[in-house]
């Protein structure tokens, strides 16, 4: 398997799906050594069936807003690859939802599941609909056409969703409702459910959480402590506000946080009481982040300007893809960062990525630093399955062992002859393995 030639056919194969490519050369070209010594894979062209999804669900979704107007939005979900479990992955509603979003995170999310160690395969899905600026009722009303079409595609040993971007408790919730009004049924179809109808614990924080355990395994294999360490941090939703959580209490000095309109700043420091504020503002009182720099009378830098040029020990992207390019690498090299972990899906572009790695500082991939989030979702339905509910700390502790044991096997195929350890071969290695294996033995 040549990885380059591989992209060039899928290049063609699928012209106008720039995010999806980048991700699919992004792991091809670190999983080509090791492909090649199966010579097996290519009897069986593994390769195109790893990248290629099982099937792209498209479909229209009618809607009325509360002046009676009908609008229309599309839906997706992406089932990509279930050799080791049922599809499962998120669901975004944003603006910028298309097909290529979609199937790159379905890509990803395939190995992201299988670092896990968790049996669940790789989807995705979404609609270009925002609930930004809507109301309860058009979310509701949005979230019931949506369900609607998807109830057809998915099933608890289907395909589980969950929520991402876009789809917080509010919308899953009213997703559930509408599967369990159209099937009679109630049973673990969404992960990230409210605790009072199967949630787990801890799902909120997890993918923030994990993002953090895994930063601290990767400080521990250079002997640095997190604590005292400033960090920068992208996003103001739920990936960065349980970042930051984790963060103060590991005792690290999170100072920004964004959204689509600009970032804050802040030298002090955001603590447990501006944290409290920042989850009131964004996820009780819909507001913006500039509310948090008029409140405390801090830096806010508008236009849709990203953080990474203010000085900080470590960053941690919590946003959206591509947040970080070459550039932004470069100033925060030159500001003396250490460490990178991605709390967000492809954060960095392939130029910042190459920046980190050649300047030998640490840097993980969103695929195995932000896996708290789905292997929690797949502790959910565990849960789900056995009726039962799992303490805080019993969740707490199986995701701190889950993100420990990625870290070790990142380390254990990542790590080069120099010492340095490049988490993203690591992870992707580590990610392909499991689900090549499995595809081996399931024949075609």
């Amino acid at each position: 398997m040549k990885a380059t030639e591989v992209v060039e056919r899928l290049k063609l194969q699928f012209p106008g799906q720039p995010e999806y490519i980048q991700a699919v050369s992004q792991v091809l070209g670190t999983i080509e050594e090791e492909y090649n010594k199966h010579p097996e894979f290519d009897r069986y062209n593994l390769i195109e069936r790893l990248c290629i999804p099982d099937r792209v669900i498209k479909f229209r979704v009618n809607w009325v807003d509360d002046k009676g107007k009908v609008q229309t939005n599309m839906g997706y979900r992406i089932q990509h690859n279930n050799a080791i479990g049922p599809y499962k992955g998120g669901i975004r509603f944003h603006a910028s939802v298309n097909e290529s979003i979609l199937k790159f995170l379905a890509f990803e999310q395939t190995f992201k599941n299988s670092l896990t160690t968790l049996p669940m395969g790789g989807a995705k899905g979404g609609s270009d609909f925002s609930p930004r600026g809507k109301s309860n009722n058009e979310v509701m009303r949005f979230c019931n056409a949506f369900m609607d079409e998807l109830s057809r595609y998915i099933g608890p040993d289907t395909d589980v969703p969950a929520g991402d971007i876009g789809v917080g408790g509010r919308e899953v919730g009213y997703m559930f409702g509408e599967y369990k009004r159209l099937t009679h049924q109630f049973v673990g179809i969404l992960t990230g459910k409210g605790q009072e109808f199967g949630g787990s614990l801890i799902r909120p924080e997890a993918t923030g959480y994990g993002n953090v355990y895994f930063l601290d395994d990767m400080l521990h294999t250079r002997d640095i402590d997190i604590k005292g360490k400033t960090v920068l941090v992208s996003g103001a939703g739920n990936v960065a506000q349980y970042t930051i959580e984790k963060l103060l209490q590991l005792g690290a000095k999170p100072v920004t946080c964004s959204d689509s309109d600009g970032y804050i700043y802040d030298p002090d420091g955001i603590d447990e009481e501006k944290l409290a504020y920042i989850m009131e503002l964004k996820n009780v009182e819909r507001g913006r982040i500039k509310e948090y720099a008029e409140k405390y009378g801090v830096k806010y830098v508008g236009n849709g300007a990203k953080p990474w040029g203010e000085k900080a020990d470590i960053a941690t992207p919590c946003a959206t893809q591509n947040e970080i390019d070459g550039e932004a690498a470069k100033t925060l090299l030159a500001n003396g960062v250490i460490a990178v972990s991605e709390g967000a899906n492809m954060p960095c572009t392939p130029e910042a990525i190459k920046a980190f790695q050649d300047a030998k500082i640490l840097y993980c991939p969103g695929k195995a630093s932000n896996a708290g989030g789905v292997a929690t979702s797949g502790l959910e339905m565990s849960q789900n399955s056995e009726r039962l509910k799992w303490t805080a700390k019993e969740v707490d502790d199986r995701l701190h062992a889950i993100m420990d044991n990625i870290h070790e096997n990142c380390v254990k195929y990542g790590t080069e002859p120099d010492g340095y350890i490049n988490y993203v071969k690591g992870a992707n290695v580590a990610g392909f393995m499991k689900v090549a294996r499995a595809m081996m033995a399931q024949g075609i």
